[in-house]
């Protein structure tokens, strides 16, 4: 499947953060309403991104396709290893609040949903990427081998790579 839809590398960082804001929004909504169905796009769109990019997601290809292009600016291009993982911790999530809903826990669901957006919030307004953070310390640990991702360890090389 990788190779048939690979994930993007390097990834626009505008686009990652313009589909957070998505996540935000369809995450706030859940968490203020309980509307149990919003969880069906959420856990829908991070399983999309996960195996196949952009290509099944309605929210990434509005982003990527769409709206920054028109964006006029210089966009920053990060790594995608660290985004890919993040989508993953992203699946959990959002997944993790669906069965919780399914079986009757609608509070924690939605807690486990006020997380997702508390992250998501930090990714779209600050460029905070806790999934990426998470990435670089389970490289350190040697849960992740370096050779998945070089240039994600090494600050200043990215940085040149940007240049």
């Amino acid at each position: 499947m990788s190779k048939r839809f690979p994930f993007p590398h390097p990834v626009n960082e505008t686009s990652a953060r313009l589909v957070a804001a998505g996540v935000v929004v369809m995450g706030a909504a859940y968490v203020v309403s309980g509307a149990a169905w919003l969880l069906v796009p959420l856990v829908y769109g991070f399983l999309a991104r996960v195996t196949t990019g952009p290509t099944f997601s309605p929210l990434a290809l509005l982003a990527t396709k769409v709206l920054t292009p028109r964006i006029k600016t210089e966009h920053r291009m990060v790594a995608g290893p660290p985004k890919r993982f993040a989508q993953l911790v992203g699946l959990m999530f959002s997944s993790t609040a669906a069965v919780l809903w399914l079986f009757d826990f609608g509070v924690a669901s939605r807690v486990v949903a006020a997380a997702l957006f508390a992250a998501a919030l930090l990714e779209s307004v600050f460029a905070v990427c806790l999934g990426c953070i998470m990435f670089g310390w389970l490289m350190r640990l040697g849960v992740i081998p370096q050779r998945v991702c070089e240039e994600c360890n090494n600050l200043q090389l990215r940085a040149s790579t940007n240049a």
